[in-house]
């Protein structure tokens, strides 16, 4: 069985002391639920902080962006070689990222190739705008963002799929459990006729778009489902804890 993960994306959310006061108020609910890879993934500013506090704890920190040189006059940008140092996960490719920083798959692709290179684990964001969406272009779209020549090589290594459909992220608009199933399920059987059904088995593929604690339950008990990526729910220590609380629930039963 896969392992469910549930991971907290913060986005440009919390000072260091907030983050701080957020980590405290969810570190000894967290480490009570079995069976579920909980990541919580804080800004730049507080991973050093955070991964203080979560020291001897089942908790594990991410990063929610990388550039894909290890160094060099890139001002502003974090290196793959700095995250090693702090963090175990990274997200790569999300879809804020995508619209509002113009990455394409070829500089994704190169981030996925950096953070690999230094041993960090991807949660890799895929999905389709809306007016994709209502044109039936999901599948084309999912296809070309899953199309990188070195796909094996990734999903060999433990990279995590985040189903993300861009119309329901932060929209409070979510995909329906069914819908959710349905598209993960193709992302399935596409990795399988890419790198054989066993690799395709083997890979998690999580949901990410207007999770909440009210409508979790939907998304876990479908089978195609290993989890999910959690926006502004992860910002408030009861929903996040109650998300990652029915997932282990839910996925323990199943």
């Amino acid at each position: 069985m896969r392992v469910p993960l549930i991971a907290g994306n913060w986005k440009m959310n919390t000072t260091v002391s907030e983050a701080i006061k957020l980590v405290n108020e969810m570190r000894l609910g967290l480490d009570e639920i079995n069976n579920v890879e909980k990541v919580i993934c804080p800004p730049f500013v507080s991973l050093a902080a955070v991964k203080e506090l979560i020291k001897g704890s089942t908790i594990k920190l991410g990063a929610q962006n990388l550039y894909f040189e290890s160094k060099g006059a890139y001002t502003g940008e974090i290196s793959p070689l700095m995250l090693a140092d702090l963090c175990e996960f990274v997200i790569v490719g999300h879809s804020e990222r995508r619209q509002y920083f113009q990455e394409t798959e070829e500089i994704i692709d190169r981030k996925v190739k950096a953070a690999l290179g230094v041993g960090l684990k991807i949660i890799l964001c895929i999905g389709e705008k809306l007016e994709e969406n209502e044109a039936g272009r999901t599948e084309e779209v999912l296809t070309r963002q899953l199309s990188s020549p070195s796909a094996k090589i990734y999903y060999s290594s433990g990279l995590i799929l985040a189903y993300e459909p861009v119309w329901a992220i932060g929209t409070g608009r979510a995909a329906s459990g069914k819908q959710a199933n349905e598209t993960i399920g193709f992302i399935r059987q596409h990795i399988s006729r890419q790198c054989g059904r066993g690799i395709a088995q083997e890979v998690r593929i999580i949901y990410g778009g207007s999770v909440t604690s009210d409508n979790i339950a939907e998304f876990m008990s479908q089978p195609e489902v290993d989890g999910a990526l959690v926006g502004g729910a992860s910002l408030k220590a009861d929903d996040f804890l109650s998300i990652v609380r029915q997932t282990s629930e839910i996925k323990r039963v199943r």
